[in-house]
């Protein structure tokens, strides 16, 4: 821009209109209610939207009283491909309805979930998806009693006022476990993270079920291993401790397939065989899980189906007569080459 000269004027929606030959409610109506446009009249102002060079206003759009096309969602680790795949599955619903995602990792650190909640309620978004690390949920209902839409993400609630979309966990450690079980596993080293977050508390339940169900004492199978976090850095450094244990595992079941891949590489360092002297299992079904060598025997969940469902029930917040409701969807075992039954002693 030359020094002295104005910038140019944003055009707003009047303008549009008048390019468009329509009402300036009609505008509106194509911006935040499209349904109610003709096809024909949709394309028109799209076009005159087009040659203006008009962009909708979010601020704007808030002292209208209309929602944010702004959503956020508060995940554990960003860099776990687990919720890479749920934010793309949710990034995809949001799309439908033109809506934009901001995502945040708070690392399973209570004090960073509340940094981004707080940030994300000033910055006026449409709602939260969240993963959350505080089990009590209270901050969450709090936000939610002051008008932001909140959906649990692969969390379970059975208070009825969060929509919450999950998996059963409990199930899925009862799979894990008892495949290990008829394979003839009786030491079993569980591995997650040293910070309770409803998904693992839930499949460490379920791998104690398993085992009770058996007719085993849990505390005697299970060798409960806890790590920081239990991704590829981690999981490797707690392996020595587990191969001196007393009484040693045949079998480490890892509550995420990142863990498991760590521990399978850590295992063949150290020259131990999987799955000729110990079984791996994972948790998650990651693209990565049937290439591996040898391919991971774990649990599958339809993870890009938990983020698309997820959007969708948010979106609904702010539509008239939504009620708050809990899907639950069901894992699935998925058996390859890293287990087999343990040597006899």
């Amino acid at each position: 821009m030359v020094e002295g000269e104005k910038a140019p004027r944003r055009r707003g929606m009047r303008s549009v209109a008048e390019e468009a030959g329509v009402s300036l409610a009609t505008v509106s109506n194509v911006l935040n209610s499209p349904d109610v446009v003709a096809k024909e009249t949709q394309q028109r102002v799209q076009a005159a939207m087009d040659r203006l060079g008009y962009v909708p206003n979010n601020a704007a759009r808030r002292l209208r009283g209309l929602p944010s096309s702004l959503v956020g969602a508060v995940t554990l680790d960003m860099t776990n491909p687990f919720f890479t795949e749920v934010c793309r599955g949710i990034e995809d619903r949001l799309l439908q309805d033109d809506c934009m995602l901001m995502m945040c990792s708070t690392d399973m650190q209570p004090g960073r979930e509340q940094h981004y909640l707080r940030e994300l309620e000033k910055h006026g978004v449409r709602g939260v998806l969240i993963t959350p690390v505080d089990l009590s949920l209270r901050p969450l209902l709090a936000m939610a009693r002051r008008g932001v839409p909140i959906v649990l993400v692969d969390h379970r609630t059975d208070q009825g006022k969060l929509c919450s979309v999950s998996m059963n966990n409990v199930m899925g450690g009862r799979l894990a476990a008892d495949h290990l079980l008829r394979l003839g596993h009786r030491r079993i080293a569980v591995l997650s993270a040293s910070v309770d977050v409803q998904q693992t508390i839930d499949r460490r339940s379920g791998v104690r079920e398993a085992c009770a169900a058996a007719g085993h004492d849990p505390d005697k199978v299970v060798l409960d291993v806890r790590v920081p976090a239990p991704d590829m850095t981690t999981a490797e450094t707690v392996l020595d401790d587990v191969l001196a244990d007393p009484v040693p595992p045949t079998a480490i079941l890892c509550l995420t397939d990142l863990a498991a891949m760590a521990v399978v590489g850590g295992l063949r360092e150290r020259g131990v065989d999987v799955p000729g002297d110990i079984s791996v299992v994972g948790y998650d079904d990651l693209v990565f899980a049937a290439q591996m060598t040898p391919s991971l025997t774990t649990v599958w969940q339809p993870k890009r189906e938990l983020g698309h469902t997820a959007a969708g029930l948010l979106l609904d917040e702010t539509r008239p007569g939504h009620r708050h409701r809990r899907l639950v969807y069901r894992p699935r075992l998925v058996v390859r080459s890293s287990t087999a039954s343990p040597k006899l002693s």
